[in-house]
């Protein structure tokens, strides 16, 4: 453990307490995070660093280690990322082929949706503010709160559309049903909200009703490969990382039919940076085993190039990554001030400490800028 830390720590500050108690410290070359890792099993060195990253995490999962600041952990680990990776290992063939079994065809997105998204209503309210929206905000530069922020984002995708009162949107992957319900308030516009969740289609329905929208909007069951009719525009909110790389044509080439001539698509989207795609693509991460199976981030170029390749124009993306860091910063308060009411919905202990590092690892992506949110304009 100690030569491999002492030749990958290029910045910042790391010591590491034994489960004796002493302390080695490994110092980078140049200044960066400080941060302390407490191991607290007999093989906790060992998974953490011939594991790589998904070792880091699924040991943190585990209990093996701890830390008394794991923003400063995953702070110093982004600080030591090699900015072009290019690791080709004995595993990366089984690594994707796990990845590919979480495929996305119709059942498969089923099946991956229902793994986060299905954890329960009660479980999302407990942390989410009350719009019920778990993407990324829109900050400004005064201290609004969360939920401000979370309808600035709806109407900067509603400035991009601009929606009338006899247009029909169509929103793929409509959460809670909170843009479909604002955009209809806002705009008088008709929605019809799609979803895989069974979870969320009856928390939307109900939200939909007690807003007095049931006229107005409809929330669907339903997969976007299966929807018949035209629409004036489409939304859609961090939706897309879902719906896997093999599936990008199909997904792009069905908003190209759904659309009338000169009709737009609005799209909010988490990007890599594209010196990464590859070895993220060959590596799936902690995100892609336990949190959202299936997943994948485009780069802005590979999105670019995919959406171009099926017949639509891109627009000039519009890149708010820090905004994503506080949003992030938001609910990691709001899920530890929750935890207590977590566990009595019956989630365990190795639960809870996969979402604190989740949030975690998320903020730490974003806030180094090795991950990225853009909104984006699709023309037919």
């Amino acid at each position: 453990m100690d030569l491999v830390l002492s030749r990958g720590l290029h910045a910042g500050h790391l010591t590491v307490i034994g489960r004796d108690g002493r302390a080695r410290t490994f110092e980078g070359e140049r200044p960066g995070p400080k941060a302390v890792v407490e191991l607290k099993t007999p093989h906790a060195a060992r998974r953490t660093v011939a594991g790589g990253s998904l070792g880091l995490a699924e040991a943190y999962m585990d209990g093996a280690w701890d830390t008394p600041d794991l923003d400063a952990v995953l702070s110093l680990g982004v600080a030591n990322m090699n900015p072009a990776p290019t690791r080709t290992t004995l595993l990366t063939p089984l690594a994707r082929a796990w990845h590919a079994l979480r495929d996305n065809d119709i059942e498969g997105s089923r099946k991956n949706i229902s793994h986060h998204y299905d954890l329960g209503n009660d479980f999302y309210r407990l942390w989410l503010d009350s719009t019920m929206t778990y993407s990324s905000a829109i900050f400004s530069d005064t201290d609004d709160d969360l939920t401000a922020a979370q309808l600035r984002k709806w109407d900067r995708l509603l400035e991009t559309l601009d929606p009338k009162s006899t247009d029909h949107v169509l929103e793929i992957g409509c959460g809670w049903g909170g843009f479909a319900i604002h955009a209809a308030r806002e705009t008088g516009c008709h929605v019809t909200g799609l979803t895989l969740s069974a979870e969320q289609h009856a928390w939307a329905t109900r939200a939909v009703e007690e807003a007095g929208l049931d006229g107005q909007v409809d929330i669907r069951l339903q997969d976007y490969r299966h929807v018949p009719e035209k629409f004036t525009h489409i939304a859609s909110i961090e939706m897309f990382e879902a719906v896997g790389e093999r599936w990008w044509p199909v997904f792009f080439r069905r908003v190209r039919e759904l659309l009338p001539q000169g009709g737009a698509a609005a799209l909010q989207v988490i990007t890599i940076e594209e010196p990464r795609f590859e070895d993220y693509r060959n590596h799936p991460d902690f995100i892609q085993r336990h949190i959202f199976p299936g997943g994948m981030l485009p780069s802005p170029e590979r999105f670019a190039d995919s959406a171009s390749s099926e017949g639509l124009q891109v627009g000039e993306p519009a890149f708010f990554g820090p905004s994503y860091a506080r949003t992030l910063a938001e609910w990691r308060q709001r899920f530890e001030a929750a935890a207590p009411h977590v566990r009595t919905l019956g989630f365990d202990e190795r639960f809870i400490r996969m979402w604190r590092y989740y949030l975690a690892y998320c903020q730490a992506g974003f806030s180094g800028g090795t991950i990225d949110v853009m909104q984006v304009r699709l023309g037919g």
